[in-house]
């Protein structure tokens, strides 16, 4: 596999051509590479204005990068430009009130908590 080079994730990000699958009610998401069983992915998480992720438990590091809009969560709002890296251990609820697009980096799964 060749490395991958992202010049200007922000253009890549809100190309209207980018390809979206449907993640969660009102999130889509772009794959950088395939996820292996178990192990890291890394993925654009685009939110809809008002989208909400459910609770979900870190088994791995998560790096979030705000590419646009702002994402929240109960410890506060990260607006364009803010790296958030959570713990293997922590869970939350993530909520984009008026929409975003983020840089998601998985070391291991998160583990949907409905």
């Amino acid at each position: 596999m060749e490395p991958i080079v992202l010049d200007d994730l922000k253009a890549i990000a809100l190309d209207p051509n980018l390809s979206w699958e449907p993640f969660r009610p009102g999130v889509e998401i772009h794959r950088l590479y395939p996820a292996e069983p178990g192990g890291a992915a890394a993925a654009l998480l685009r939110y809809q204005p008002g989208a909400t992720v459910p609770s979900h438990l870190h088994t791995g590091f998560e790096h979030i990068l705000v590419i646009c809009g702002s994402q929240s969560d109960a410890n506060g709002t990260y607006p364009v430009g803010t790296l958030v890296v959570n713990p293997p251990g922590t869970r939350h609820t993530v909520h984009s009130p008026d929409g975003c697009i983020v840089l998601a980096i998985w070391a291991k799964p998160v583990q949907i908590e409905e």
